[in-house]
């Protein structure tokens, strides 16, 4: 081998040239920064036959350049969400001290698995995890947790768990012949089908429990659906709460749950299911948990004011729970993978611990503290910790309130410019989170009666036919017609989570996750409907 030349190359990229990577991403920021002149970008153009046709590798060592070149197109092809006008969906900009955290652990790059692969960041995530779960469970004694690469794999982490519990030695045995069940609401997140399919439990043993207006699972039906259950042996593994619906921040009721869970369990002599919160969505409410309402530091406004109380009471249900399910890369504005699975209990991991002799890999492991004898994966980046509590150190308490407040007060601002126009209808309403769900039909048609006549079921097959089309008729309609440097992007769903009577029910949605929104950008959504 020609040493000079291996010499080269081991310079090239494996040491530190500090002006030639700072040029590098000094340009990439450039990039960035020339998108908040354009505005949102839809799908681009991609030709994924193209791509398989063209596997590209270059023969000879390049630089970093060519490292560059070779991802540019890609990355500048790929949206940011960085634009105020991005709107559609549980997506939004992540903060700039997430980026520094990201880039920190990109830099040394640990494997969270054992402290000898992560050192340090093993106790950072340790530390972000106690953060988060004293926001969440607020002032646990002792809780635990891991993050995982998204939050499907929380979920799964909370099911298995319940599975543990109702079938004893299920990780090496399998179920054994049991049946055994999971429970969701009707809006929840469809995760839940892809964790009971994984699990084993089958995606038929999955059982949805409608919801009432507010999106919430209806504890009168739970109740009867429990006692069907166990009065045919059949075995309830966990109860999936879900805090913020995807579409429309629906929260169940996470102590009644849990309360009818134990009376139940207790009634049948039955182990109590595992009681699991998927919060990805709405776990960032808890940053309102202390604001003082009366001092008012913030001088919020007082129909704010009154939303920010709503929430605190909401966000006291989560001390109920289990586990929950929280993604960072969510209200946290954090980079991508910021899901975290934490649990009430450390205790609970024991359902899911292995020994040393099962990951012979990890000869060195310690069971208390090394995470590679509990969890799904083997290989996991230190990119959630690192974003985590790189943001709530560099943005404060007091700056994810306004952040937060901020957000329910424009959800607000535009569910009362939608409430003005009769031939719209919000259907959220009632609840206490970031997105807005709405109808828009026809001038001339009275929404709310229209609704009103769907929720008592006495609309017929044609009419039904004839109304549920036009509200995505014209959402397509605007779509076409709307200025793309001055409208805002806004998403649509098949169906809110709401079904009575079974009908799935369309909706506009508008989701407010970004922070540069502004009153104007709302106001003009209302003005553009008016004009359809």
């Amino acid at each position: 081998m020609d040493r000079e030349k291996y010499q080269e190359l081991v310079s090239t990229f494996f040491e530190w040239n500090q002006p030639a990577i700072s040029q590098i991403f000094s340009e990439l920021l450039s990039a960035v920064a020339a998108e908040r002149d354009l505005s949102p970008s839809g799908l681009m153009s991609q030709n994924y036959e193209t791509a398989r046709a063209n596997p590209e590798i270059n023969v000879l060592p390049g630089n970093l350049k060519n490292a560059r070149d070779a991802i540019f197109p890609y990355f500048w092809g790929t949206d940011s969400w960085n634009n105020p006008l991005h709107l559609e969906n549980v997506k939004g900009p992540a903060n700039h001290a997430s980026l520094i955290g990201a880039l920190a652990c990109l830099l040394k790059n640990p494997n969270l698995c054992t402290d000898r692969y992560s050192q340090r960041s093993n106790e950072l995530e340790v530390k972000a995890v106690t953060t988060l779960a004293n926001l969440i469970f607020y002032h646990t004694d002792d809780p635990w947790g891991v993050f995982t690469i998204g939050g499907t794999i929380s979920n799964l982490y909370g099911a298995k768990i319940g599975l543990e519990r109702v079938v004893p030695g299920a990780m090496r045995t399998g179920l054994m012949g049991h049946r055994v069940v999971g429970i969701c609401s009707q809006a929840s997140h469809y995760s839940n089908q892809t964790v009971a399919g994984w699990l084993g439990i089958g995606t038929e043993n999955l059982i949805h429990i409608p919801t009432d207006e507010k999106l919430a699972m209806r504890i009168d039906l739970l109740e009867a659906k429990l006692d069907e259950l166990y009065r045919s042996n059949i075995k309830v593994a966990y109860v999936c709460a879900t805090f913020g619906t995807t579409d429309a921040f629906g929260i169940d009721d996470i102590q009644a749950i849990r309360e009818l869970l134990v009376a139940k369990s207790k009634a049948y002599s039955v182990p109590m299911p595992q009681l699991h919160a998927d919060a990805a969505v709405g776990w960032a409410m808890v940053m309102l948990t202390d604001y003082d309402t009366a001092k008012n530091p913030l001088r919020m406004e007082e129909g704010l004011l009154e939303i920010v109380r709503e929430v605190q009471v909401k966000n006291k249900g989560l001390r109920y729970a289990d586990s929950v399910t929280i993604d960072f890369h969510k209200l946290g504005r954090g980079h991508y993978p910021s899901s975290a699975f934490i649990v009430n209990r450390r205790e609970d991991l024991k359902y899911l611990a292995r020994t040393v002799s099962d990951t012979p890999y990890f000869s060195e492991a310690d069971a208390s503290r090394d995470p590679a004898l509990f969890t799904l994966e083997c290989s996991r980046p230190g990119l959630g910790p690192y974003s985590v509590i790189a943001s709530l150190n560099g943005i404060g308490l007091t700056g994810w309130q306004m952040l937060t407040a901020r957000a329910l007060e424009l959800t607000q601002r535009l569910k009362d410019r939608l409430a003005k126009i009769e031939y719209c209808k919000v259907l959220n309403a009632d609840t206490r989170g970031v997105s807005v769900n709405w109808w828009v039909l026809p001038k001339g048609r009275n929404a709310e009666d229209i609704y009103q006549r769907l929720i008592r079921n006495e609309l017929t097959p044609e009419q039904l036919s004839r109304y549920l089309p036009e509200v995505k008729q014209l959402y397509d309609k605007r779509t076409k017609m709307m200025d793309p440097t001055l409208d805002a992007r806004l998403g649509f769903t098949t169906s809110f989570g709401y079904c009575p009577h079974g009908i799935d029910i369309p909706a506009w949605k508008a989701v407010f996750f970004n922070p540069k929104t502004t009153e104007e950008i709302v106001d003009r959504i209302a003005y553009g409907i008016e004009e359809l």
